[in-house]
């Protein structure tokens, strides 16, 4: 192989080298805070039953 050949060789390998592009967005990042909570619930009726089943009630 000559060098012009070798030379060409090169140039057609550096073009085909990956490349890491950093780049900022266009929209803004934004954060779903769509969160439930159930520990309200639970307590709420976790202290009816306790008022039900309470020595006072009368059920038993």
């Amino acid at each position: 192989m000559n060098l012009t050949r070798k030379f060409a060789l090169l140039l057609v390998l550096a073009g085909c080298t990956p490349t890491v592009q950093v780049a900022v967005p266009t929209e803004p990042i934004t954060i779903n805070l769509n969160v439930r909570i159930e520990h309200e619930i639970r307590v709420q009726v976790e202290e009816d039953l306790d008022a039900l089943f309470s020595e006072d009630s009368g059920l038993f």
